[in-house]
């Protein structure tokens, strides 16, 4: 973040407290349907009406206001302030106003609040509906209905006349949920909402969950008094999952068609859509093993569907890798993404399942295809052809031609294109500057104006005393080097000895080395630099960003080669004359709590000091979607399950180890730290453990991040 030369002294109040490296950003932009105008939600200075203001995109000139915040009082409560909003989304004809008030999160993505209609001509604001919370309440193409869920149940209101409508009627908490997923489907297939609004408006698809059979699990929230229970149903490995249905509802004839997605009850249906065709519904279904994936388009009229696309693999196919699944205007064709040539790229097919050609190809990843002009005939992508380090912004034709680099700034890149494709905003941070996002013309690349530079901060942070970081390779064998850096005291002597702390997450296709703006954790390092400690990062294989071998390696024996190569990096970098070989350590957060924990265990020669916050210890306990995509079952893979648990391994343990869990964690349960302790305590070993009550797997809220950091550097100094 600085040059090294800055005065101020870096602490952890700044980072955890004041939030030094907090970037200004420019929230999703709200585009409006003509994509030169877009929308945001403002304040008055002297009050908390939140108005709706009209922007120009090209000028960032005030249009109008949209949305007098002062005139939302609900309906015949005149004594009643007008309404402070969490959220707000306009219709699609742009004549109606959704807002969100009192919202809950729920899990990380799930989340209720109560919701007002607002009608742009008539002033017409009330509730969405009475009874209660909703979730996910979505427009109708036409703009006259929302639906949502609520109470595991998927309901429309249709805004003419305010009548409510249930769709299904048998939700129920922890047996069947309508229109919203269960938990593992939230956190692992990244998504929440599970109904859609057909082309026409007229049909409404949705997933249902039988999650009778689900075993619960039960995480006690501690209150003033009594602790109170919080059961949901978590799938742990090789355990029942819930059963999955598509069904699709007939607005008019107000009848439910189940959909034909096989006989097959095991299995995911991570995705569903609805092809340009009012008629077909497609659906993405995979085996529970993961390592077969689908795509079916079915015919809502009947339920009748048929398999017009299968790709399977030896280890697995991610979802996460194959996820731009869109179909074309015309119908008569669709785009996906593979990783089917070793490396995730672009395919083109007929709708019947042909392919028509491969538009991206070469030893490098498409990271996201972030849309396609089809009046153009253009793809636009992020990739990381020029380094597994960076995400850059190109364009091809549809015919796999012309590519073009459009990004020019090194870093990282993300994009988010007008709905007419006329312009986009890029926002791209790199080691060297914080956040800058910029509006550019397409498909020229032209720049038309920076909506935010962040000189601000970057001016501020170079008033501190940052140490020095440096790139840096490890050999792990004649073919492969792991990417890294390396951070050093900034008054750094080549002929002194440092203590050495390594920080790893090291999960299937994850990075930690990227070339982006720092976060605070790797903020906390430069004040460990300032200690006088050398903190080191190496992404081990298993990682992502280098193609799919690189990253199926760990496939069926999670830990092996990650914790190998953390292990070989650690004595790697021990070998430096300037590194204190007795003194190294490792830490490491969730996946990389699980790796820092088996690491310190099984490489004693090479670690004197652990730390492992949240981390997982048997991967017998962490959930069916992602561990069985990695290990298959405990029943067809039980020595990939135990062979590489810290709980097999607790009696090797010779250095310092704290051990950090939250209770409140529903990801990664508490049950992992209080296991993984019993196993130590049964081998006589002695360790340090601490616990954030009712803190969820972020362990945050209030000065928890600065509590927690303080304990993990005190830990540190005294142990290291």
């Amino acid at each position: 973040p600085g040059d090294g030369t800055g005065t101020q002294e870096l602490t952890l109040e700044a980072i955890f407290a004041d939030n030094l490296l907090q970037e200004e950003t420019v929230s999703s932009i709200r585009w409006m349907n003509d994509g030169r105008y877009y929308t945001v939600q403002e304040s008055e200075d002297t009050a908390y009406y939140q108005h709706i203001l009209r922007y120009d995109i090209t000028t960032g000139e005030l249009v109008d206001t949209l949305v007098n915040g002062r005139r939302l009082v609900p309906p015949g409560e005149p004594e009643t302030p007008a309404l402070a909003y969490d959220n707000y989304e306009l219709s699609p004809q742009e004549d109606k106003v959704l807002f969100a008030t009192e919202l809950e999160p729920i899990y990380r993505r799930s989340s209720q609040a109560y919701y007002y209609i607002y009608d742009l001509a008539s002033g017409d604001f009330r509730p969405l509906a009475e009874g209660g919370k909703q979730s996910y309440p979505t427009f109708s193409p036409d703009g006259s209905k929302v639906a949502f869920v609520r109470d595991n149940n998927l309901y429309y209101v249709t805004l003419a006349d305010g009548t409510l409508t249930p769709v299904t009627q048998d939700g129920k908490r922890n047996e069947l949920i309508h229109g919203s997923t269960d938990w593992v489907y939230e956190e692992e297939f990244s998504f929440v909402k599970a109904f859609y609004w057909s082309p026409a408006g007229d049909r409404l698809a949705f997933i249902s969950f039988d999650e009778s059979e689900v075993e619960e699990y039960n995480m006690q929230m501690w209150g003033e008094l009594y602790p109170q229970d919080e059961r949901f149903k978590y799938p742990k490995a090789g355990e029942a999952n819930s059963v999955v249905s598509v069904s699709v509802y007939n607005l008019e004839q107000q009848t439910t068609t189940k959909i034909d997605i096989g006989t097959e009850t095991d299995r995911y249906v991570p995705r569903v859509q609805w092809t340009v065709d009012n008629n077909t519904l497609s659906i993405v279904r995979m085996n529970r093993l993961q390592n077969q994936l689908s795509i079916l388009h079915a015919d809502v009229t009947t339920g009748a569907s048929n398999v017009v696309l299968t790709e399977e693999s030896d280890t697995y196919v991610d979802i996460n890798y194959n996820d731009d699944l869109t179909y074309l205007n015309g119908g008569e064709r669709f785009v996906h993404t593979s990783e089917r040539d070793g490396y995730k790229h672009i395919y083109l097919y007929t709708m019947e399942g042909e392919l028509v050609r491969q538009v991206t190809q070469g030893s490098w990843e498409v990271s996201e295809l972030v849309g396609i002009d089809e009046e153009r005939s253009l793809v636009y992508y992020l990739s990381t052809e020029v380094s597994p380090l960076e995400r850059q912004l190109y364009s091809i034709s549809l015919e796999g031609k012309k590519k073009k680099r459009l990004s020019e700034e090194s870093g990282t890149h993300r994009v988010e294109f007008s709905p007419s494709y006329q312009y986009y905003v890029d926002r791209c941070s790199s080691l060297e500057h914080p956040l800058i996002v910029n509006l550019y013309e397409a498909p020229s690349a032209q720049l038309i104006r920076t909506l935010e530079d962040n000189q601000a901060l970057q001016e501020e942070v170079a008033q501190y005393a940052w140490a020095t970081r440096e790139a840096i390779t490890v050999p792990v064998s004649d073919s492969v080097a792991l990417n890294g850096y390396l951070i050093k005291p900034h008054d750094f002597d080549s002929t002194k000895l440092y203590p050495l702390l390594m920080y790893v997450y090291g999960g299937p296709g994850s990075q930690l080395v990227v070339n982006q703006w720092p976060g605070d954790r790797e903020a906390w390092f430069h004040v460990l630099a300032k200690e006088g400690y050398v903190v080191a990062c190496v992404d081990n294989r298993g990682t992502g960003g280098r193609g799919r071998d690189f990253s199926h390696i760990t496939y069926g024996q999670l830990g092996k080669y990650e914790v190998q190569d953390q292990i070989t990096s650690a004595k790697y970098l021990s070998a430096r004359p300037y590194i204190d070989a007795d003194r190294v350590g490792i830490w490491g957060w969730s996946y990389g709590g699980y790796m820092a924990s088996l690491a310190l265990f099984l490489g004693g020669d090479a670690f004197s000091t652990g730390i492992a916050v949240a981390p997982v210890t048997s991967w017998r306990f962490y959930d069916t979607v992602y561990t069985e995509r990695y290990l298959q079952t405990p029943q067809l893979n039980a020595k990939g399950y135990d062979e590489y648990s810290p709980l097999t391994h607790a009696d090797k343990l010779r250095g310092n180890f704290l051990l950090i869990h939250g209770t409140g964690d529903d990801n990664v349960h508490f049950q992992n730290a209080v296991t993984l302790q019993n196993s130590l305590i049964a081998a006589n070993k002695q360790f340090d453990s601490f616990y954030y009550p009712n803190r969820s797997h972020s362990i945050r809220g209030g000065n928890t991040r600065l509590h927690l950091f303080s304990l993990m550097t005190d830990y540190i100094k005294a142990n290291l």
